[in-house]
């Protein structure tokens, strides 16, 4: 039955006179159905485009929900119709548009196709059931629909999948399943066999893929990154069996390298066998009989064992159902089974659609990015030269630096002081420093004495010193005293004093000799003299003294004790003395320092210094987007002059037209 439906899907007609009904139903693809209507039935009016149609067959099988898209109408002398063409629910992901650019960057399956049914303007579709887990990075553009973006999600499984819709309820179930591998039909000649058909074509074989993405040149993406540094994929067994054979797959879509190869090594699974396709015509029995076997039901997605009496038996999956005539022929059906002929020019081409948009892409283009710094600079302050990538910068061709080395430069000798100001400067102390004079000679200086002082000197005494004189003379001995041992002395008491008298406060005793003997000598002899202890008492008067004094070269010992100083300085001004001046010489070598990583070069200069393996990288290898410092650190005063050169390539994706 054919029903008609409104855009709520509120049943409003059915269409009772519709022949012809056909309908195409084909893995992972939008099918259709086609009907003709008489031109003057009244309830074409319910079968305006964009109106729903609603198809079950006689046993009330329901074969799938579609809008009407297309109708023609034919009138002649043999015809008086309206022939109608619907497109099965899936359609309506193509009513909404990815406006911009969308990535995902290692985002689970599941998330991927939320994100791109939460992009429809009226949400038709929900996601039911996703049967795969993994990590792939996307990235779409403006893309005309959604239907395109959603079926290319696990284009780079390396395994069957299959859609699978419901659209008996709203909002219609989507999911993503793994295909049957059991059989559950069989398709026997003889049986309910009525003919087959089996093309193998190695025209499309392929061996080698070389995958190509979005950009151009020498910045198109390619797989080397993330492929031991080749630029294909191969499937060796297939090319021992049937020889190389290189096809160069270009998608200006992708915009990841892994997500490129992903897609490569999958398609490169199908591409590497010769096509091989059944087209098998065959009777629906579950038509013809009350109580029909399972095995008996071919539907698409179902896997077929197909039985033949002179090519034995193969196991292959049904991808296409069509019939051509619903109500008149219930019973016959097309089937094509195996990898379908249609892949990779299916593929290649996209019904010619990929290509309008690939004409939306930012394909980007090649810049040079140049940073310059001027600046003193020393070991304590080295030269700080930062550029930054921008998040839309898709590939870092080059990264160079050009630098010199100069002389510091200064613009000012003096300076402005405030003054008012009051320091203490502290010393050591405590210091000995030695002084050294050269001498010399002074002469007619005179020191006068204060006089009038009287200073004693004293004398220990009893020294003995010997004279010695020579030539012919005579002695006299005189014998003072008297002889204790000659009684007559002491009795005679012949001891004589010739007086006493004072000088000067000295009393003066004289004793008269005892008797004189006197004896002669000649030649050589001494005399010995015995000084008895005594002092002097001298008297000084007021006097000067003349000198001249010859000073031989000398030193001089001088100790500093510790001390400070106390300095006042008022307010005071400086003028400054205008001009350009460099120091006297410059840094004999530097440091240089790229992302924090100190290179294993110091001269002076370089030019263009290839910086891109010293930049920050990300884990996959990649110079990391963002902001990157140089530092050039000379061992001494200088003046550094530098130039860093990026190319690269922007794909512009980010900002408004401002």
């Amino acid at each position: 039955m054919l029903m008609a439906m409104n855009l709520k899907r509120d049943y409003t007609a059915i269409l009772e006179n519709a022949h012809n009904v056909s309908y195409e139903k084909i893995e992972n693809q939008i099918g259709n159905i086609e009907f003709t209507m008489p031109l003057d039935d009244p309830k074409n009016t319910f079968l305006q485009e964009m109106l729903w149609i609603e198809l079950t067959d006689n046993e009330n099988e329901y074969i799938g929900l579609y809008r009407v898209m297309l109708s023609t109408i034919r009138k002649d002398a043999g015809n008086n119709t309206i022939t109608y063409t619907a497109a099965h629910a899936l359609s309506t992901l193509l009513d909404s548009v990815l406006f911009g650019y969308h990535e995902l960057v290692n985002r689970k399956t599941v998330d991927v196709i939320n994100y791109i049914l939460n992009k429809q303007t009226t949400k038709n579709w929900v996601l039911k059931k996703c049967d795969f887990t993994r990590y792939f990075s996307y990235a779409w553009e403006n893309e005309n629909g959604l239907a395109d973006a959603l079926f290319s999600i696990p284009a780079a499984f390396d395994e069957d999948y299959v859609w699978e819709w419901n659209t008996q309820v709203y909002p219609f179930e989507l999911s993503l399943v793994r295909p049957q591998t059991e059989v559950v039909a069989r398709i026997q000649e003889g049986y309910n066999m009525q003919g087959f058909e089996i093309e193998r074509d190695p025209n499309n074989l392929v061996n080698r893929i070389y995958p190509l993405g979005a950009g151009e040149g020498i910045n198109q993406v390619n797989i080397k990154s993330v492929n031991n540094n080749l630029t294909y994929v191969e499937d060796k067994k297939a090319i021992e069996k049937y020889g190389l054979v290189e096809y160069v797959w270009v998608d200006q879509r992708f915009t990841i390298p892994q997500s490129l190869k992903d897609n490569a090594v999958s398609m490169l699974k199908k591409w590497s066998i010769p096509k091989i396709s059944w087209s098998i015509t065959a009777a629906d029995l579950t038509k013809l009989t009350d109580d029909p076997l399972i095995i008996d039901k071919l539907r698409k997605g179902g896997v077929a064992m197909i039985n033949t009496n002179d090519y034995g038996s193969i196991n292959l999956r049904i991808k296409r159902e069509a019939k051509r005539d619903v109500f008149g022929a219930p019973q016959d059906l097309d089937l094509d089974l195996g990898n379908l002929k249609d892949d990779i020019s299916t593929t290649m081409s996209d019904l010619g659609r990929k290509q309008e948009i690939n004409e939306t892409y930012s394909q980007g283009a090649t810049n040079i990015l140049n940073y310059s710094y001027q600046d003193n600079c020393e070991a304590a302050y080295p030269a700080n030269i930062e550029f930054y990538l921008d998040d839309d910068v898709f590939h870092v061709n080059t990264v160079e630096l050009t630098f010199k080395t100069k002389r510091y430069r200064g613009y000012t000798k003096a300076v402005k002081g405030g003054g008012a100001r009051v320091q203490s400067t502290s010393s050591g102390g405590a210091s000995t420093q030695t002084s050294s004079s050269g001498g010399g000679y002074s002469s007619g200086s005179t020191t006068a004495g204060g006089g009038g002082s009287s200073q004693t000197s004293s004398v220990n005494g009893q020294s003995t010193q010997t004279s010695s004189a020579g030539g012919n003379h005579n002695h006299k001995t005189f014998r003072y005293g008297f002889d204790v041992n000659d009684p007559d002395q002491l009795g005679l008491k012949r001891r004589l004093y010739w007086g006493e008298n004072e000088t000067n406060g000295v009393m003066l005793w004289t004793i008269q000799p005892r008797d004189i003997t006197t004896a002669s000598t000649s030649g050589n002899h001494s005399h010995s003299v015995s000084t008895p202890a005594h002092s002097h008492s001298v008297n000084i008067p007021n006097h000067s003294h003349s000198f001249s004094v010859n000073i031989p070269n000398h030193t001089h010992n001088v100790n500093i004790p510790s001390h400070t100083h106390q300095v006042n300085l008022p307010d005071h001004t400086h003028p400054l003395e205008w001009g350009i001046y460099e120091a006297s010489d410059s840094a004999s070598k530097v440091d240089i320092i790229v992302d924090g990583t100190t290179i294993p070069l110091h001269e002076t200069s370089q030019n263009r210094l290839d910086l891109v393996k010293y930049l920050r990288k990300t884990s996959t290898g990649k110079i990391a987007r963002g902001n990157h410092t140089i530092q050039i650190k000379p061992n001494k005063l200088a003046r550094i002059e530098a130039q860093v050169i990026c190319r690269v390539f922007i794909q512009s994706q980010l900002g408004g037209q401002f």
